[in-house]
Formats: C-alpha cells, sequence, structure tokens
C-alpha cells in the first residue's frame, strides 16, 4: 500500500525564498540648527515681505528666533509702504489744490 502524501526529499523539496532583512544604515549626525534671529533675513523681509512671511511660515517651528526676525522686517515693510502710500497720495493731493485750472 502507498501512503497517499509522501514528504519529498530534502533536495526536491520545493523551494522557498527566505526572508531577508536589510540592516537599516546607521544616520549621520544632522548639524545642529543655527537659530540666531539674524538681521540680514529680517531686512530681506523688510524689502520683500512676501519673502518675509513665506520665511516666517517655514522657519516658525524649526527656527523661532529667525523665523521671528524674518515675520517682524515684512510687518515692519508692509506698514512702511502702506505709510509711504499715503503720505504719496495725500502730498499728490496737496499739489494738485494748489494749482487752478481756470
Amino acid at each position: 500500500m502507498t501512503e497517499p502524501y509522501q514528504v519529498p526529499a530534502p533536495e526536491q523539496q520545493p523551494y522557498q525564498p527566505q526572508e531577508t532583512y536589510q540592516q537599516a544604515y546607521a544616520q549621520p549626525a544632522a548639524a545642529p540648527v543655527v537659530d540666531n534671529g539674524g538681521f540680514g533675513w529680517g531686512f530681506l523681509g523688510f524689502l520683500i515681505p512676501l519673502v518675509g512671511l513665506i520665511l516666517f511660515l517655514v522657519w516658525k517651528d524649526t527656527k523661532p528666533k529667525t523665523a521671528k526676525a524674518a515675520g517682524i522686517g515684512a510687518l515692519v515693510g508692509v506698514i512702511v509702504s502702506v505709510i509711504f502710500s499715503i503720505l504719496g497720495f495725500v502730498l499728490t493731493l496737496a499739489a494738485a489744490s494748489m494749482y487752478s485750472y481756470y
């Protein structure tokens, strides 16, 4: 009588791939984040307020001092431009009212 199930000999066993685990490479130590709130970033934010706002939003969690400098620069830049715009408008109206077209 033959057995219904025979275990194949070791050389005849079906191929079963071995699970391989790739060892994670050691990550290099990250350079320390320099957050000194540089004047240059504040000045850049003053000159180009949109850039200062974007830098503030990007850096507010990782570099809070530098983000604050860029944000304050942007805010001061917007305020100064609004003041100069109002001053220019008032001076233009004053100059135009001095001349009579009659």
